[in-house]
């Protein structure tokens, strides 16, 4: 079993109908240096669903929270969620006590419940999981695009809805005021998924949150600039644990 004071581990948690592969260019610039673990949730990308594992954002949290435990053997944990992946976090990190050394939150924000757009949101996902061509899952080539299109029907589904339900909107500025270890949240500026107004407005209510822009970038900086937000997260981690 590790320590409580050896180095940490940290657990990259993907977003909707994403798969682990998402951290792939920000796990070769975190290496050798830090261990980064970036597992499919269940459901999504290789990992299949148990079927005693509720699609909602709580039980993901609990599974988040003991896949974590299990990986690190006693060593210290920080989570680090994208988008949806943040919600789950936020799920997890009460049940990961003194273990958990912080959170990072990278194009996730929200609490704001807004109807239309929700519903928007919940009718076009509902859309292309109804359309979307599995095959192409099965040509060489299509790793890129892989993810979306094996992602289990049911997790995919229920994970959505849940996230664009009233009470779990509501429930994260709870969460977050919640949080007893300092929390880093990271945006692009020109994140049209995630604006980064929703990411400091969820970022408020945590007591010990630093918010860092990056200038230029959309949804998905770790796969377009993974070598800035390796140094963002690299200061960040070196001043938490010190």
């Amino acid at each position: 079993m590790g320590s409580l004071n050896a180095a940490p581990l940290l657990v990259g948690v993907h977003g909707w109908l994403l798969s682990g592969r998402l951290w792939e260019p920000l796990t070769q610039a975190l290496e050798p240096r830090w261990d980064f673990w970036t597992p499919d949730l269940p459901g999504f990308g290789q990992r299949p669903r148990p079927k005693e594992l509720r699609t909602n954002l709580v039980s993901y949290g609990r599974w988040l929270a003991e896949a974590a435990r299990e990986r690190a053997e006693g060593r210290p944990i920080v989570l680090i969620g994208h988008s949806l992946g943040g919600s789950l976090v936020l799920h997890a990190a009460p049940q990961l006590g003194e273990q958990l050394r912080g959170i990072v939150q990278i194009a996730s924000g929200g609490g704001v419940y807004q109807p239309r757009p929700f519903r928007m949101v919940r009718n076009g996902g509902a859309t292309f999981l109804r359309w979307r061509p599995t095959w192409l899952a099965q040509l060489p080539g299509t790793e890129a695009i892989r993810s979306p299109l094996v992602a289990e029907l049911r997790a995919a589904r229920g994970l959505l809805a849940c996230s664009m339900q009233r009470g779990a909107v509501r429930q994260l500025p709870a969460l977050a005021s919640q949080l007893t270890v300092p929390s880093l949240w990271v945006v692009g500026s020109k994140d049209t998924v995630m604006e980064p107004r929703y990411v400091r407005h969820l970022a408020g209510y945590a007591s010990d949150a630093e918010v860092h822009e990056l200038t230029g970038e959309g949804h998905l900086p770790m796969r377009s600039a993974p070598g800035p937000l390796a140094e963002v997260l690299e200061n960040w981690l070196e001043r938490t644990l010190a």
